[in-house]
């Protein structure tokens, strides 16, 4: 698979997010797994908010 597309970083955010020789793969990996992690933190948030609104039913 060939890349065709570009995307412009600074050298300082760079150097900030991605360890000296690390590959791009890993980097892009990593920061998929964050967003996905962020993503369902942020669903499980919800339904939190979202479980007040419900009342327990009785056991009995």
């Amino acid at each position: 698979m060939s890349a065709d597309k570009r995307i412009l970083v600074a050298a300082e955010t760079l150097h900030d997010i991605m360890e000296l020789g690390e590959p791009y793969n890993n980097l892009l990996t990593e920061l998929a797994q964050l967003r996905r992690r962020q993503e369902l933190a942020a669903r499980f948030e919800k339904m939190d908010e979202s479980r007040a609104e419900f009342v327990p039913l009785d056991d009995g």
